[in-house]
C-alpha cells in the first residue's frame, strides 16, 4: 500500500493553472470580479448606491422599492453639469425640475430628525444651485421664494396664514441666497405647517357640533394660553423650540381658560377656524426673525 501511494502522482489543483501555464477560470473571473468593482466605484456606481441606501434607512419608507425608483428618477438634476441643457426656452422647465427634487429631498425626512433633515436640505440646495455652462452656480433669492412658497402650498395652509411669514423670511430675487438662510428659511416653513395643522385640530375641540365655529370667549381664553407658552420659550432658539412650546399645553391648563372663560355672562360672537388659524399662526409668526 506504502508502494502505491509513492507510485501516485501529484496532482496540480485545477484552480491554479491551466495546461497552457495561464490562471485558470477561477482567477481570471476573481479578476474580473475586482475589475468590474474599479470600475463601479471610479464611475461612482458604489457611492451612489451607499447614499441611497442611507436614504432608505433614514425614512423607513413602506414601499422600499417604489422609494428608490422615485430616488434614483430624481438623482438627474443634481450637478451642475446638467445646467444649460435646455437654454433658453427649456431653462423654465428645468427650473420646475430642480424645484420638484429640491422639494421631494426636504420631504424625505421630518424636521424632527435634525441630522437627516439637514443632510436633505444641504442636498435639496444643491439641486437648486446647478446652472448652466454661461451661469455661475448659486442659489437666487427668486428660486429660494418660489421654494417657501411651494413648501406652503402643498402644506395646504391658508394663502392668508402664511403670507406674513414668507414677507418676513424672504429674499429680494437677485440676492444670494447662502445655504444657513436656505436651511432657516426651509425648517420654519415645515414647522409653521404643523404649527397650524395642531392649531386646527385644536379648534376642533372647541367648535360646535353643528357649525363650524366657536365661542369667542373660548378661542380666545386658548390663543392667550398659547401665547402665554410661546413667551415662556423666548429664551430658546430656532422655531421648533416654539413648536414644543406650544406641545406642552396641557389639557389642565386649556380646561382651567376655557372654564374662565365661559363663566362670564356676558354674550359673545362667534370665532372661525380661520380666524383661530390667522391668530395662532401670527403669534408664532411674531418670534420668527426676519432674514436680513
Amino acid at each position: 500500500m506504502a508502494a502505491v501511494e509513492k507510485r501516485r502522482p501529484a496532482v496540480v489543483p485545477a484552480a491554479n493553472f491551466a495546461d497552457s501555464g495561464r490562471p485558470s477560470v477561477s482567477r481570471a473571473a476573481a479578476a474580473a470580479a475586482e475589475s468590474e468593482e474599479d470600475f463601479l466605484r471610479q464611475v461612482g456606481v458604489t457611492e451612489m448606491l451607499r447614499a441611497a441606501l442611507l436614504k432608505v434607512l433614514e425614512a423607513r419608507p413602506e414601499e422600499p422599492i417604489a422609494f428608490l425608483a422615485h430616488y434614483f428618477e430624481n438623482m438627474g438634476l443634481r450637478s451642475p453639469a446638467n445646467g444649460g441643457a435646455g437654454e433658453p426656452p427649456g431653462q423654465l422647465l428645468l427650473q420646475q425640475q430642480r424645484l420638484g427634487r429640491a422639494l421631494w429631498h426636504l420631504r424625505l425626512a421630518h424636521h424632527s430628525q435634525r441630522t437627516a433633515f439637514n443632510n436633505n436640505v444641504g442636498v435639496a440646495y444643491e439641486c437648486l444651485s446647478a446652472s448652466g455652462r454661461k451661469k455661475k452656480p448659486g442659489l437666487d433669492g427668486r428660486t429660494y421664494s418660489e421654494l417657501l412658497k411651494r413648501i406652503c402650498r402643498d402644506g395646504e395652509a391658508p394663502e392668508e396664514v402664511v403670507a406674513p411669514l414668507l414677507r418676513k423670511i424672504q429674499c429680494r430675487d437677485h440676492e444670494a441666497v447662502p445655504l444657513d438662510v436656505f436651511r432657516a428659511g426651509m425648517l420654519t416653513c415645515f414647522v409653521l405647517l404643523e404649527f397650524v395643522a395642531r392649531a386646527s385640530a385644536l379648534f376642533q375641540l372647541l367648535e360646535g357640533p353643528a357649525v363650524a365655529v366657536a365661542d369667542r370667549r373660548v378661542g380666545q381664553a386658548v390663543l392667550d394660553t398659547l401665547e402665554g407658552a410661546l413667551q415662556a420659550s423666548d429664551n430658546s432658539a430656532g422655531p421648533a423650540c416654539y413648536l414644543e412650546a406650544g406641545s406642552r399645553l396641557g389639557p389642565d391648563s386649556l380646561a382651567l381658560a376655557m372654564d374662565r372663560a365661559m363663566s362670564g355672562r356676558r354674550p359673545s360672537s362667534p370665532m372661525t377656524r380661520e380666524e383661530f388659524l390667522e391668530k395662532a399662526a401670527a403669534l408664532f409668526i411674531a418670534k420668527v426673525k426676519p432674514v436680513g
